[in-house]
């Protein structure tokens, strides 16, 4: 059965959850077994898409969809280069899709309508047969669009981790843990914006005038400010904090922590009292400078591995900096054997995340083959309240699949971006790595990543390699973002 982009973009709103269905306990993704090969000749994972109940605590249960019934999905671990099989059930009423995040894969299994991916039917499946790689911490998530539905795309619980094992060593330490971090319960709000004092960078004067007029000019009409999701839980390993098994180490032991940010719209932060991460990878993909930092600030879809030295006994929470965050769940324990007790919480100083701090000194990265000038800008409330995200004035349409720009194989291509309004927009390209190549007022080079934070008022450029043939989707991961405008398709012969 095939089922067409415009057969999903009728079902609109329409396609609610169902309630009832199994009640799963949430497991740790750092200590649920992960998925293994089957044998026999059948695929070698199996995922389903089911709708059921998360308990996040003994007074806390959420209705919403996952994957193999339960919240965070199970750990995938492939091999890179090694190919696989995967059948995705999907049992639910409505068509889905499943995006193999920061995986370079073929457009027909990448899991992007826009792309081309063909849906996985409702109470159907796909057999999905492609390649792991590059070696590294990814993920696998819904891709569907949700609009002013909060029960679809990335709001619910379609989330797990994907390590890909390197070919080689990956490095020595004594533990591994996997942290999914999500929110659940969403809201359509008129307020609520995100403090973006944490992102290092300076404001482009001619953009912050070009956006503040706009929004101005669209309150001097009369329109609302545009709506914001918020939430009323907050999830580590799909526990609230203090409702989960604590983190168990022991003291001189090197931790291995990956970290995803699963959330549809909000940026995270994550501290451990007391003790420092190095950051070895981001996104998956190794810094040139392994460098120590007391706090974590992890973009939408945005992954961190970092190790810490276990070297503070105790009983810690390990959580978001936000007060009301830690209090609604964002969240988990660390406890050294041999100690026992309330876990504590003391607050870091303030702390700026400056992507410059992991990447290469010295020269600037090698010079593109061409140039791609893309404006954000944003239309407050025009879409029945909702806010519409233009690129070069021009906001993605999900009935044409346009607009589409053509690239040539083989070159380097430069996405030069400058942001004329105040949100921070964590920025993905599909089927691709890319370099960031100028942050925050300054060239960097040998920074390889898969999402990246956009500040308010700021320019950045990323570059990449025109190397996979067919449609790549650029957008903005938050959800709210891309469902209304900011996306683009690239076309490769």
């Amino acid at each position: 059965m095939q089922i067409t982009r415009r057969d999903v973009l009728k079902l609109g709103g329409l396609a609610l959850l169902a309630g009832g269905g199994a009640r799963p306990v949430a497991t740790s993704a750092s200590t649920a077994p992960s998925v293994r090969p089957i044998v026999s000749g059948r695929a070698d994972y199996t995922v389903r898409i089911a709708t059921g109940r998360v308990e996040l605590a003994p007074d806390t249960t959420v209705t919403t969809t996952t994957y193999n019934g339960q919240f965070p999905g199970p750990l995938l671990r492939f091999t890179e280069g090694r190919p696989v099989m995967v059948d995705v059930h999907n049992d639910t009423g409505a068509p889905e899709l499943l995006h193999w995040h920061g995986q370079r894969v073929p457009a027909a299994v990448d899991g992007a309508a826009e792309e081309g991916t063909p849906y996985i039917p409702a109470h159907g499946m796909r057999r999905l047969s492609f390649t792991p790689g590059p070696a590294g911490f990814r993920f696998y998530h819904t891709h569907v669009a949700a609009h002013g539905d909060l029960t679809r795309g990335t709001y619910t619980g379609q989330a797990g981790p994907v390590h890909i094992e390197p070919k080689a060593n990956p490095g020595a330490y004594d533990q591994e843990v996997f942290l999914v971090l999500k929110e659940f319960e969403p809201a359509l709000s008129h307020g609520g914006d995100m403090a973006q004092n944490f992102l290092a960078g300076s404001e482009v004067p001619d953009l912050r005038r070009r956006g503040e007029k706009e929004m101005a000019n669209s309150l001097a009409r009369g329109m609302p400010h545009g709506y914001e999701v918020g939430y009323r839980v907050f999830s580590v390993n799909g526990r609230k904090l203090g409702h989960g098994p604590p983190i168990k180490v022991r003291s001189g032991q090197r931790v291995l922590f990956h970290v995803l940010n699963a959330s549809a719209t909000e940026i995270r932060s994550l501290a451990l009292p007391g003790h420092t991460f190095t950051v070895v990878a981001l996104d998956g993909n190794p810094v040139p400078r392994p460098t120590e930092v007391p706090v974590l600030w992890i973009g939408t879809a945005e992954r961190v591995s970092a190790l810490v030295e276990m070297d503070r006994p105790g009983v810690w929470v390990l959580g978001d900096l936000s007060d009301d965050d830690r209090k609604n769940g964002m969240g988990t324990v660390v406890e050294y054997a041999g100690r026992s007790g309330s876990p504590r919480w003391i607050a870091p100083p303030h702390f700026t995340w400056d992507y410059r701090d992991f990447a290469r000194p010295g020269s600037p990265a090698a010079r593109p083959d061409h140039v791609i000038d893309l404006l954000v800008e944003k239309r407050n409330a025009a879409d029945r309240g909702f806010n519409v995200w233009t690129l070069n004035g021009v906001p993605f349409s999900m009935d044409t699949d346009k607009p589409v720009l053509d690239i040539d194989r083989g070159r380097r291509y430069r996405m030069r971006f400058r942001n004329a309004t105040d949100d921070i927009h964590p920025l993905h390209l599909h089927r691709h790595t890319f370099e960031v190549t100028h942050i925050a007022g300054t060239p960097t080079h040998g920074l390889d990543k898969d999402v990246v934070m956009l500040g308010g008022y700021q320019a950045l450029d990323f570059d990449f390699t025109a190397d996979q043939p067919g449609l790549s989707l650029f957008h903005c991961h938050q959800q709210l973002h891309m469902d209304y405008g900011f996306m683009i398709l690239l076309r490769r012969s």
